[in-house]
């Protein structure tokens, strides 16, 4: 039997047909041994279970939503591929594009985790990989973000758009490839982030350890994004508020801290209703005109 090079882990919730797509476009993405282990946090199974039989994949059904750092943990046990590669499900590879990673993984020994270039759906480069962000870097990227997307706050928390590999503070989870040994050494995602901040939180912790965060720009994958829960944005609304609160919360533990945090969780929750109310009115149907 052929020991896998990497293992891929594969979060899914109640997939679609990006599924398969994600799995086709895989196999075309690596000629050495790829795992695919799929890890499905939703109740309908249907199309896990039968991409899982056509790609030769192996099904997790934790039998309820465990988010996704838990999940990732959960299809990560027992690996013993020597990488492994997490990855959102609407994700399409490019030829070799695998491979590639996994090359530019060997020029970096001292790489704790590597991530590619995501391009969003219109060609466009996702900044997905960004510095730690500083008090006052993530004050003003959170408020100004939306209204003024030049502000010097988020251009420089998204410094990710360049074009040679370096290293970054953290790496996007929706493709993120890590040393199964470095990973194992900071006890993986943390369990406490549902959805969102996991990333970020396992690289300040890799880059504590002494392994590097390096992006790969060179492999560019497609990354459709959000396909899970662009229908039902809310819960996903507050998920993202409430990691975010967490997130500060574990990087400002002192008791002298706690106006950083007061602050933070009162930012927090006014910027979440804001966002319920946009996508609630977003979503409302349309009145007719007369």
């Amino acid at each position: 039997m052929t020991t896998a090079a990497v293992r891929v882990v594969c979060v899914v919730f109640n997939p679609g047909d990006e599924l398969d797509r994600f799995a086709d476009t895989l196999t075309h993405a690596a000629q050495q041994p790829v795992e695919l282990v799929l890890v499905d946090n939703g109740d309908d199974h249907t199309v896990a279970r039968a991409v899982a039989e056509r790609h030769g994949a192996r099904l997790v059904v934790p039998g309820s939503n465990l988010g996704y750092g838990r999940a990732a943990n959960l299809g990560a046990r027992d690996a013993v591929a020597g990488w492994l590669l997490v990855a959102n499900s609407d994700l399409e590879w490019p030829p070799g594009g695998l491979d590639a990673l996994l090359a530019a993984a060997e020029r970096h020994p001292e790489a704790g985790s590597l991530g590619p270039a995501l391009l969003n759906p219109d060609g466009t480069v996702y900044p997905s990989a960004r510095e730690l962000p500083s008090l006052t870097q993530g004050a003003g990227h959170a408020l100004f973000a939306r209204v003024w997307p030049g502000n010097p706050w988020t251009r420089a928390y998204q410094a990710s758009r360049e074009t040679k590999e370096r290293p970054a503070g953290w790496l996007s989870g929706a493709c993120l490839l890590l040393r199964r040994e470095a990973f194992e050494a900071v006890g993986g995602f943390d369990d406490g982030y549902f959805m969102f901040f996991e990333d970020v939180d396992l690289g300040e912790r890799l880059g504590r350890a002494g392994w590097a965060n390096v992006y790969v720009p060179s492999v560019q994958v497609l990354h459709l994004g959000g396909t899970s829960w662009r229908a039902r944005p809310a819960p996903m609304i507050s998920a993202h508020h409430a990691s975010a609160a967490r997130y500060v919360a574990r990087r400002y533990p002192r008791w002298y801290q706690w106006p950083v945090r007061a602050a933070a969780r009162l930012g927090l929750r006014i910027r979440e209703r804001a966002e319920l109310r946009a996508a609630a009115a977003a979503q409302a149907p349309s009145t007719p005109a007369h």
